[in-house]
């Protein structure tokens, strides 16, 4: 396996620890003592202002305007690399990885829609996001010894299904566009796409190029993070000199440590103080919590798992070497796992604490299946190599 994806599955793995103790603390802190002070600072009023551009929005606001676009624009690059250039490029990985981000993608959406009913537009593209970082550290912990190609498996679902989740999460998401602030984020952004034939432009201009695009965006109506995901195509994957690497790839590893280590585990903090004492069952069992319930544990599954099973029985693709069909499906239980991009997408969609709750609670229930499935299919698996070829 290419020793850029192993790096960045090792960060990861490393980085959803933190992620998950960053929910369990927003949980905790949000139905405690401190649940007032915390809701007061979150609520609190900021006012932003550079020249002409001017924006108030509350704390919890602008973690999700500032932080949830820089995570896009991110996952936008590290998916364009494994596409051109990482594990993603070898056809033979391809196919396996296409089945189940496709099937990631219709599972759930099946599940809530079955459910959803006429609410089928407020939360639709909850279910479809993976917490990529989140389940493979459970892969870490649970299934050392896992072969790297279901590690890649879950990354591949991960990085395509929030793309995914992330647009349908901004077009479903209300709010009155402004022509001109599009026109804006149109020019800014092709801007950067000319920016890219310069091989040898100043850093600082696509630091000014991604910052314009997402400012018009933002006073465009439309949500902040697309414009990180539409910034992030726009960068070449070309060396800026010969001899040096992909400026995708120095600007993907600049970015990808301070992404998995710190924004996520903030927006995290911030997005997971949901007051649970306030969320009765009866709110659960409305129809879009217990279509996202069902979406993510549910859905999201079976989806993945279906789909990869029909394409090897099929013989449209290959089984990954020396994986079993039980640890097929329980990385296909572990796709379930939304704590971050989940929130994120509940909070655009939806709003409400038993979206969110929904969200948390699906992926602590996939979280303990998966994780326990893996660990029990990894008695007698001796340790396996990382370079598969």
């Amino acid at each position: 396996m290419r020793r850029p994806t192993l790096a960045y599955l090792r960060t990861e793995s490393g980085a959803g620890l933190i992620i998950g103790i960053a929910a369990l603390a927003g949980l905790a802190i949000a139905n405690s003592r401190l649940a007032g002070p915390y809701f007061a600072l979150l609520g609190s009023p900021v006012r932003f202002q550079i020249g002409a551009f001017i924006q108030t929005m509350s704390l919890a606001a602008w973690a999700r305007e500032v932080l949830m676009p820089v995570f896009f624009l991110t996952l936008g690059m590290q998916l364009k690399f494994e596409a051109l250039r990482g594990a993603l490029s070898s056809p033979r990985r391809q196919g396996l990885a296409a089945l189940a981000g496709l099937g990631g993608l219709i599972g759930p959406a099946l599940a809530y829609l079955a459910i959803a009913h006429g609410s089928a537009s407020s939360g639709f593209g909850v279910g479809l996001a993976t917490d990529g970082a989140l389940a493979l550290a459970i892969l870490a912990i649970a299934a050392p010894r896992l072969t790297p190609s279901l590690r890649v498996l879950i990354m591949a679902v991960a990085l395509t299904d929030n793309v995914v989740a992330d647009v349908v999460a901004a077009v479903l998401s209300p709010g009155r566009l402004d022509p001109r602030m599009l026109l804006g984020a149109g020019v800014a952004l092709a801007g950067l796409a000319l920016l890219s034939r310069w091989r040898r432009a100043p850093f600082l201009f696509y630091a000014a190029g991604f910052v314009a695009v997402w400012g018009f965006a933002m006073k465009s109506g439309l949500d902040a993070s697309l414009a990180g995901l539409a910034s992030a195509f726009t960068v070449p994957v070309g060396a800026r000199r010969p001899g040096q690497q992909s400026t995708l790839k120095y600007f993907m590893d600049s970015l990808h440590p301070y992404v998995a280590f710190a924004v996520l585990p903030l927006f995290v903090l911030t997005a997971g103080g949901i007051a649970a004492r306030q969320v009765s069952f009866s709110d659960l069992a409305a129809p879009v919590p217990l279509a996202i319930l069902a979406a993510l544990t549910i859905g999201k599954p079976v989806g993945v798992f279906g789909f990869c099973a029909a394409g090897i029985g099929l013989r449209l693709v290959r089984r990954p070497m020396g994986a079993r069909w039980s640890e097929i499906g329980a990385v296909s239980i572990l796709a379930g796992v939304s704590v971050a991009v989940g929130s994120f997408v509940a909070a655009v969609d939806v709003g409400t604490p038993a979206a969110e709750t929904a969200v948390l609670l699906a992926s602590a229930l996939t979280a303990l299946v998966g994780g326990s499935l893996l660990a029990w299919s990894q008695q007698g698996r001796p340790a396996v190599e990382d370079n598969l070829g």
